[in-house]
């Protein structure tokens, strides 16, 4: 008798509540992953593209993008939590605690921390809070998720449901860790490309980042393979050709890098992504879309016992096929309007 050594990927029966999952494979981060996920988005904040820069206002070197490394803790959860899901529902509480450099290498856990059988009987949503780590043991980023998967059988007894308490958003004294003392004298206003400091927004502002970019078929699966992320509907056109949408889906945190690379015209000087508060992938994106961005900003926060960087709290909205001028979000009836693929609410660091 033959038995089958291949991953058929974990169904909504398989969790418990307060499983850890240890994920494969650590993955070390190199300068090559940054110049390919540079190639795939085209993001331009300073610090993140010049060692010169970076080092004169006190870090290192330049760090590798925050959603490059979100990227590489959230594809090593898939083989494990997403394998067999029908949909990445939303994120909370996510914050970015050490920056990640290339040559860093990163490992990702996960905990059950909630389940939820659907009211159709084929599915359950599985909360998660996955935390990245690098080669020192120190936590990067740690975020909770939740994720709609298939049952293996219909017929089988739902858990009991718990389904965890998460807050609004990062409160601002958790915020900052990733962020050496900066010497923004030493931060160059024309090399950023953008004047505007942290005191220059105001809650309530809209901005609209006027740029679209369109996605082709090749590269979003080339960014999901650079993440090693193999959800089956981002890659199967003979499987999902046979789906409800007849094609390959868009990996979300492809429209989450898109849209925050396109955020630079207009938060050029918002240089790091601090905490994931909320979000929602509220739409599929296919290739041939056109993606564009608007922001609005929630809220302003001084971070304590520093005066070298502010927070902005910021609601990132994704578009497809329609520019952002009305700057689109919801219905009157409270609905989301045609073309919104992505809510997501955010803490952005500037210099003050």
């Amino acid at each position: 008798m033959q038995a089958t050594k291949t991953n058929p990927g974990n169904y909504f029966e398989d969790f418990k509540f307060g499983q850890i999952l240890k994920h494969a494979t650590p993955r070390t981060v190199t300068r090559g992953d940054v110049a390919l996920y540079t190639g795939l988005y085209g993001p331009r904040f300073a610090v993140q593209s010049s060692d010169a820069f970076a080092k004169a206002i006190g870090y290192a070197e330049a760090p590798a993008d925050d959603l490059l490394a979100f990227h590489v803790v959230f594809g090593k959860t898939v083989p494990d939590i997403s394998l067999n899901a029908v949909a990445n529902l939303g994120y909370a509480d996510g914050r970015f605690l050490k920056p990640v450099f290339p040559g860093d290498t990163i490992s990702t856990t996960s905990e059950v921390i909630g389940l939820k059988e659907n009211s159709s009987g084929d599915t359950g949503n599985v909360f998660v809070r996955s935390t990245g780590r690098n080669q020192k043991g120190e936590t990067v980023i740690e975020y909770v998720r939740w994720v709609m998967v298939r049952k293996r059988d219909k017929a089988s007894k739902a858990p009991e449901a718990i389904v965890p308490k998460l807050p609004e958003r990062v409160a601002p004294e958790h915020l900052g860790a990733a962020v050496p003392k900066l010497d923004v004298a030493k931060y160059d206003f024309d090399l950023s490309g953008s004047p505007y400091r942290w005191g220059d927004y105001a809650v309530g502002e809209k901005i609209d980042h006027v740029d679209g970019m369109t996605l082709e078929e090749a590269e979003h699966q080339i960014a999901t393979r650079l993440y090693q992320n193999t959800a089956k509907v981002h890659f199967n056109q003979h499987t999902e050709a046979k789906g409800r949408f007849g094609k390959r889906i868009v990996y979300g945190g492809v429209v989450i890098s898109l849209a925050r690379a396109l955020s630079f015209n207009g938060l050029g000087n918002a240089f790091h992504i601090a905490a994931i508060n909320a979000g929602r992938h509220v739409a599929p994106c296919f290739a041939g879309d056109t993606v564009y961005a608007w922001s609005e900003i929630l809220e302003k926060a001084e971070l304590p016992g520093r005066s070298d960087v502010g927070a902005l709290r910021t609601r990132l909205v994704a578009v497809k096929n329609r520019n952002c001028a009305d700057l689109p979000l919801k219905n009157a009836d409270g609905s989301y309007a045609e073309g919104v693929i992505l809510d997501l609410d955010l803490w952005l660091l500037l210099p003050r």
